[in-house]
């Protein structure tokens, strides 16, 4: 009898045939090789219900407002360096995981955070941007800091905040200020490991204090380009910051002159390479009801059957890129040669929650949001969609910030779309109705187009459409574009 194929080996194989350079990546590379083969889940906060709560909150969010925003950045770690040194380093408290790429990041982020809290390890988790509330940013064990604890946390950090604005140059700006607040927090908890996503790029992005011994890289993909850089190449060299001395590097499926430039700073700094569809990757998937069926290779051998309650390809390599985090975190593959206990991982998979992506939150019709913001995420979602839902008529609605490619972004979604509603939410960065119509209008064509500026009125406008064929037919919306739109509309249709 001939002997079965390995169906991991197939991939290795694919994976090497599909790009002959992988070749010359591999040359000089020192790579992560196995010698043998608490729940998540959590709701994104409404507003508290307490009404001094909640007028504290809204005091400490206004403060926070009048600082430099998110896409406002003067490229140094300087100010953020000045703030640890004040509140006594608290981020050399705990070991940390830190994660940068393009897309996938948050996502990627909860899930190693479940993984780790199934384990019994106290987490704390720092991603951005926010669904709906600024708390959601810094976790605890799975979950947004209670509102109080946001306010106390600011107040306790705030005359050190305050020492640094008047030594330094610039005022720390509002992402910095949330950074220092999320390792103070996680200090003071303690934690036993922090899980932490990279606000912009890598090595100059405010995180970058930390020493993190597991370096996460997901897909790298063109978005922020007026800072980051306009190839995969230029963008990975800024990501590769978060590369430390001596640290494990997990490396999400790349571009290939991406991979050179991580692999390149990982020799320079002797860390450790694991690369998906090398030492790591997706064995198997299958749709299934609320999810998905997947099996994965991690870095100790293989995991089969475990159910992922979330759609999308891109979302079971994201489940290979955190199993392999998280193996690389325990020592398994240079240290030790197991797998994790399936049982417990089989658990932690099936709590992970990612609010806001490919999230269904109506039904009849069914309503799916999804943050996606670019055109590589756009696509990935679009595939998505196709694959697990079905939908004989799909409606977009589409409000996206101004700063992005947009364009692209509608290219992604114009083969799913039968029609597409434009509108626009209420940030500043937020792309005017107007000028979002007039591209969509290039991409998809006049009579696809329906143009309503307020979100409620796009979203009504929407579900009208779907429903015009009828209660059975199988037509949904999808809310997309940006973070915000999708955020404002969970509002609108009732989640919390």
């Amino acid at each position: 009898m001939s002997e079965q194929p390995d169906p991991f080996e197939e991939i290795v194989d694919a994976e090497t045939n599909r790009d002959p350079d992988l070749a010359v990546i591999e040359a000089g590379s020192r790579t992560l090789r196995a010698q043998a083969g608490s729940p998540q889940g959590d709701l994104v906060p409404a507003r508290p219900a307490d009404p001094e709560v909640d007028k504290a909150l809204r005091a400490v969010e206004q403060e926070l407002a009048g600082r430099w925003g998110e896409t406002k950045l003067e490229p140094s770690v300087a100010r953020i360096a000045a703030l640890m040194d004040v509140l006594g380093e608290p981020q050399h408290a705990y070991p940390s995981i830190h994660i940068t790429g393009t897309n996938g990041k948050t996502s990627t982020a909860r899930m190693i955070e479940a993984l780790l809290s199934a384990f019994d390890l106290r987490t704390g988790r720092y991603t951005s941007p926010h669904i709906q509330s600024i708390t959601e940013r810094i976790s605890l064990d799975g979950a947004p800091i209670e509102a109080e604890r946001f306010i106390e946390v600011y107040n306790e950090i705030k005359p050190c905040i305050e020492m640094v604005d008047a030594a330094q140059e610039f005022r720390l700006s509002f992402f910095e200020v949330l950074t220092g607040m999320a390792y103070a927090a996680f200090a003071d908890a303690p934690v036993d490991v922090a899980v932490v996503e990279v606000g912009m790029g890598g090595s100059w992005d405010a995180t970058n204090v930390i020493d993190g011994s597991v370096a996460v890289v997901t897909p790298i993909d063109l978005d922020h380009t007026d800072r980051l850089g306009t190839t995969p190449a230029e963008i990975a060299a800024e990501k590769a910051g978060v590369i430390k001395e001596g640290a494990t590097v997990i490396l999400a499926q790349q571009p290939v002159d991406a991979a050179q430039v991580m692999l390149k700073k990982a020799v320079e700094v002797d860390a450790t390479v694991a690369r998906e569809g090398m030492e790591f990757g997706v064995v198997s998937r299958e749709v299934a009801v609320g999810g998905q069926q997947v099996t994965l290779r991690g870095l100790g051998g293989e995991y089969e059957e475990i159910f992922l309650p979330l759609y999308g390809a891109h979302q079971a390599h994201n489940a290979a890129v955190a199993l392999a985090a998280v193996e690389a975190f325990f020592g398994i593959g240079a240290e030790q040669a197991r797998t994790l206990d399936m049982d417990t991982i089989r658990r932690a998979f099936a709590s992970v929650a990612s609010p806001g992506r490919l999230e269904v939150v109506r039904r009849s019709p069914t309503v799916v949001l999804d943050a996606a913001h670019n055109p590589a995420g756009a696509r990935a979602s679009a595939d998505g969609i196709t694959e697990s839902f079905g939908f004989s008529r799909l409606i977009g609605v589409v409000g996206a910030s101004g700063d992005k490619d947009v364009r692209g972004l509608l290219e992604a979604f114009e083969p799913i779309f039968a029609e597409v509603v434009v509108t626009q939410n209420s940030s500043h960065r937020s792309m005017d109705v107007d000028e979002l119509a007039a591209v969509a209008v290039e991409v998809f064509g006049d009579e696809r187009v329906v143009v309503e500026p307020r979100l409620d009125d796009a979203l009504e406008a929407a579900i009208t459409l779907a429903e015009e064929e009828s209660e059975f037919a199988g037509a949904g919306v999808l809310v997309t574009g940006s973070v915000i739109t999708v955020g404002e509309a969970r509002l609108l249709l009732g989640r919390s």
